[in-house]
């Protein structure tokens, strides 16, 4: 009966030191990186795991936030073709 207890104690601790292990890797690997990527002010992507700086968007635009749309150029308006008069044969 001893040898059964002392074999299902050994189960029951490995069982317990493969889950500390298996929470240990999963901080490791997915917790700690997004904390550290949010603390820093960046973005942190759950499907690839990557940590991105967040880009604004006056720096696509080069318009400083409040700044007003500038006017769009007035386009040349595209002459009507002429219309062909048909000449009689003589």
């Amino acid at each position: 009966m001893n040898a059964t207890i002392d074999r299902i104690k050994l189960t029951f601790l490995g069982l317990f030191v493969a889950a500390c292990a298996a929470i240990f890797g999963y901080h490791y690997f997915y917790v700690w990186p997004k904390q550290r990527c949010e603390a820093h002010g960046d973005w942190w992507d759950d499907e690839d795991r990557v940590c991105a700086v967040p880009m604004p968007i006056w720096s696509f635009t080069h318009r400083m936030p409040g700044e007003a749309k500038a006017p769009a150029p007035a386009a040349a308006k595209p002459k009507a073709p002429q219309a062909l008069k048909a000449q009689p044969k003589p």
